[in-house]
């Protein structure tokens, strides 16, 4: 069956086409598998909370009638501003609008965040649609100063601050000479926009829409992850071609549901590291029904996900067996008001067979973070860029310092290939079981063989991490992280000039080992070959030597058709490489009006030297398994992948090029 919904219509009306539902949200209490949500353009301020389920063969459709004309908002405009002093006008809101959620009381917390950088709030200001800072005194609001932490420092004076009084909101805010009553003034109202109450509400599609103003809670992996939209610990979804924006936590969340034993305990009891309380929501869930039948299985597609403050993607254990596809994600966390270990363009624990693929991710804190049981997760065919703080600003703190991909105390197998990775920064690689294939890498690797443990000063604080059953979610053991188990095979490593600026702020936060800023596989030196790491293990060296140290080393780094240009070097065992110190190599990333493309002249000194250097063809049996989970590099069904096509989807060689393109005609496309 179809309903029809227009915010337009005169009055509220059956849900047919001749007398449409006036509201999304009567139509959600009534839909049931098979039936199509059909909404007319408008702005929707309300809450929708779908009710029923659809089914494998018969989703519930919510598809707006015109793609991007129907809106649903968490904010309400506010239009009695009054003048106060200066550019600062005052308004007050009835606190009976915001029901049993105020976010104008309610601070972002939960473990993981960082407090030490302000205390703001749930609730946000919006100024034609533009999100201003909230400050924590009213003297920020009558004489604000520029903020350089923020990626966008010249905005830092749009300032706001909020008290209470008389059972209402009062809001303070800093327009800088706009005046608000004539303006789009917004504030949130709504915790989410399009996000069941209830879990197990399986297979609905949400299709067209622009979602966005939500006022939504920080989102770690050890609490209930709220999104200002989302499945909510369902099965099948899918969100597709939506404009997501402005939530003040996270966009889209395919996340953990609420255990109430153990919701955000580190920081609210204390006596369990956050690591730990992390390992005790994986097994209760797991107790609890979390299979690869009850759960995860979405695709998000062709979304433009932007101007969220933590993450526009966030995910722990509900979005296993997932596809992210197609998305622009960009300008996430760029106002640097929340801070901590949880924030990304894509933030995802346990992303178990998830395939993230075709995706343009740029202007975020990070990219993409796959922290802990990134097992048979395969990132291929995107384009990373500008995932690093921009020049002028200041990181607010270390993890501010950001990457493409951060991939964190994981066994693997994690697989990235094909991918652009133009950054500063390419991948922080705090892990193990990793394979990089066939890749553009124009930054360095950060924290190799660092940042797994918890930080202890003087006892050991290992962080054991899970792993499972091959592409199941059930756990098949624990173990700590011992670095490498890593693959390089036919990248392209460019080196770029190094920021002054971010080189002398590693120095001075002590980080000048893990961020060295070097482009290509030289963090690895010293690590062991395959056969130099399996000469220790036979019944001999195991008895005579009487110690067990060997079971805890580094392991094995496995290289071949590596490309090195600009000063980019290898590591000291690498293998069948070229390392070109005659040519300059330039990249520039453009944006056209046809999309953005990659101005270089590498494939100039790339072609030539392929007539002398034999690059391997690259497949699931040369990658070999990740140690720990004694598991493949393959695809999620266990078919094996061959590596014959490039990010354009042009057919390889038996011995390709090295990097992304397997024609230099293929730079003359649009690259998203």
């Amino acid at each position: 069956m179809k309903y029809y919904v227009s915010v337009k219509a005169g009055r509220d009306g059956d849900g047919s086409g001749e007398r449409p539902f006036r509201s999304i949200s009567q139509a959600a209490q009534i839909a049931v598998a098979g039936d199509e949500v059909l909404v007319a353009p408008g702005v929707y301020r309300e809450y929708v909370n779908p009710v029923n389920a659809g089914t494998k063969e018969a989703p519930i459709v919510y598809r707006s009638e015109v793609m991007g004309g129907a809106v649903i908002t968490g904010a309400e405009r506010v239009k009695n501003w009054s003048k106060y002093e200066g550019n600062v006008w005052m308004a007050r809101i009835p606190n009976g609008i915001f029901g049993s959620y105020n976010p104008y009381t309610v601070l972002v917390s939960g473990d993981w965040y960082d407090k030490t950088i302000k205390p703001v709030h749930t609730g946000e200001v919006y100024l034609n649609g533009k999100a201003m800072y909230e400050a924590v005194t009213m003297d920020k609001v009558l004489a604000p100063v520029v903020d350089v932490t923020s990626w966008e420092p010249e905005k830092t004076v749009f300032t706001w601050y909020t008290t209470q009084e008389n059972g209402d909101t009062v809001i303070y805010a800093n327009f800088q000479g706009a005046d608000p009553n004539e303006e789009n003034v917004e504030v949130n109202v709504r915790r989410n926009c399009f996000y069941p109450d209830k879990t197990g509400v399986n297979y609905i599609t949400l299709s067209g829409f622009v979602v966005k103003q939500a006022a939504t809670q920080w989102a770690p992996p050890t609490a209930y992850q709220e999104g200002m939209v989302g499945p909510h610990w369902s099965k099948g979804w899918i969100i597709e071609d939506c404009e997501i924006s402005d939530s003040r936590c996270s966009g889209i969340s395919l996340g953990k549901y609420l255990q109430p034993n153990n919701e955000n305990k580190w920081t609210t009891k204390f006596y369990k590291d956050g690591t730990q309380t992390e390992r005790d929501a994986i097994c209760q869930a797991q107790l609890e029904g979390w299979t690869k039948e009850n759960i995860g299985h979405h695709i998000v597609r062709r979304c433009n996900i932007h101007d969220c403050g933590q993450t526009g993607i966030v995910g722990h254990l509900g979005g296993v067996f997932s596809i992210i596809e197609d998305n622009h994600i960009h300008h996430i966390n760029n106002k640097q008001d929340l801070a901590g270990a949880e924030i990304g363009g894509i933030k995802m624990h346990a992303a178990i067979d998830v395939i993230y693929r075709r995706n343009h991710i740029h202007h975020c804190t990070r990219g993409l973070w796959l922290d802990w049981q990134a097992q048979g997760t395969r990132v291929t065919k995107n384009l990373f860029h500008d995932n690093f703080p921009p020049k002028g600003t200041t990181p607010a703190n270390s993890l501010a310092l950001g990457e493409d991909i951060f991939i964190e105390v994981s066994h693997g197998p994690t697989l990235i290939d094909n991918n652009l990775l133009l950054s500063e920064a390419a991948c922080r690689v705090s892990t193990q079981g990793i394979a990089f294939v066939h890749n553009l890498i124009a930054g360095s690797f950060t924290w190799v063989g660092d940042g797994t443990d918890n930080g202890a000063a003087v006892l050991q604080s290992c962080r054991y991490t899970p792993y499972h059953v091959p592409h199941r979610t059930e756990v098949a053991g624990f173990m700590t992280i011992l670095h490498g188990d890593a693959r390089f095979y036919n990248n392209i490593f460019v080196q770029q000039p190094v920021r002054e600026d971010m080189a002398t702020y590693a120095e001075e936060e002590g980080l000048t080992s893990q961020y060295q800023f070097v482009c290509g596989t030289k963090p690895y030196d010293g690590y062991p070959t395959e056969d130099e790491y399996k000469q220790q293990f036979n019944e001999r060296s195991i008895v005579n030597k009487g110690y067990k140290d060997f079971y805890y080393d580094h392991m094995p780094v496995y290289t071949g058709g590596n490309m090195y240009f600009n000063g980019a070097r290898p590591c000291d065992k690498e293998e069948n490489f070229v390392m070109d110190i005659e040519h300059e190599i330039y990249l520039k990333y453009e944006e056209t009006e046809d999309g953005p493309v990659l101005r270089t002249n590498l494939y100039d000194y790339v072609i030539p030297f392929t007539t002398s250097f034999a690059t391997p063809f690259v497949s699931t049996e040369l990658l070999g398994e990740a140690f720990e989970p004694e598991q493949k590099f393959e695809n999620p069904d266990g078919t094996p992948i061959l590596f014959s096509d490039d990010y354009m989807g042009e057919h390889r060689h038996i011995n390709p090029l090295p990097g992304p393109f397997e024609t230099k005609e293929a730079l003359d496309k649009v690259l998203f």
